[in-house]
């Protein structure tokens, strides 16, 4: 299995990192990909990602951080332009539109997704994308630059909570949805839904780690170690085995993410 999107680096991990990714090692996980959310925690990303075989990173500019970012949109995506060399850096990300908490404008946070998704051309990179009641306008966008990039594998749609139609459009564009521990909760009827429907090859399993944390362990802190619940419950719902979830989501994170023999 593979945790496709967690923040290791967040400080929620500080006083057992190292036994958090051992027992996710242990749990069966053969690679985990930390999250990138500003320019402080795409180092770290990096940072950890180079101390561990198993750990990959991303780097990028959550919506929530574009008016705090400190440097000009050109200055960051230079930044990133540089970071996003790392041989361990897999993708562009996290970054959106993020309308719950409207922390900036939203026409800035606007300018700086699309400003990220066009470093994803240029590098040919696949993006992670933030949206949070914002998915209509995060598809507006995404189709507008779909028109420029063609590529086959051109990102994921992290922790996905939009409506199946949503989702849909979102995967006949080619992106992948990610799944998380909502899935798992009583209510969460929608996202069962759509993991029922979905077709297994744009499929992804995430625990955004230290958050939304599955059941059994509904609030607790969460941990990569806690995908392997995401895949059961996709499997119940799919009428397979967790193994063959297991396999399909590890392969699919392979080829999106480009990890080579990691899984």
């Amino acid at each position: 299995m593979i945790d496709t999107h967690c923040h290791l680096d967040f400080d929620h991990f500080d006083e057992d990192r190292e036994q958090v990714i051992a027992r996710a090692l242990e749990a069966g996980l053969t690679a985990m990909i930390t999250i990138g959310v500003d320019l402080a925690t795409s180092q770290n990303a990096i940072a950890l990602a180079e101390a561990h075989d198993a750990v990959y990173a991303t780097v990028g500019i959550h919506p929530n951080n574009v008016a705090s970012a400190g440097l000009t949109l050109e200055e960051t995506i230079g930044r990133l332009r540089d970071l996003a060399a790392h041989p361990k850096v897999v993708a562009i990300g996290e970054c959106g539109l993020d309308y719950y908490w409207d922390k900036a404008p939203r026409d800035q946070q606007a300018e700086w997704f699309t400003a990220q998704l066009d470093l994803c051309s240029e590098l040919a990179m696949p993006v992670v994308i933030h949206n949070r009641e914002s998915t209509d306008d995060v598809l507006a966008v995404l189709q507008a630059w779909r028109e420029g990039d063609d590529r086959p594998l051109p990102g994921v749609l992290h922790s996905f909570s939009g409506t199946w139609d949503e989702g849909a459009q979102a995967a006949a564009m080619g992106f992948f949805l990610g799944i998380t521990g909502p899935i798992t909760f009583k209510n969460a009827s929608r996202n069962r839904r759509i993991a029922a429907n979905l077709p297994a090859d744009h499929m992804l399993i995430e625990t955004d780690a230290p958050f939304l944390t599955p059941h059994p362990h509904r609030g607790e802190r969460n941990e990569p170690a806690y995908v392997r619940f995401v895949a059961e419950r996709i499997a119940g719902v799919r009428g397979e085995s967790t193994e063959a979830v297991a396999e399909q989501t590890t392969r699919n994170a392979r080829r999106l993410f480009r990890l080579g023999d990691a899984g």
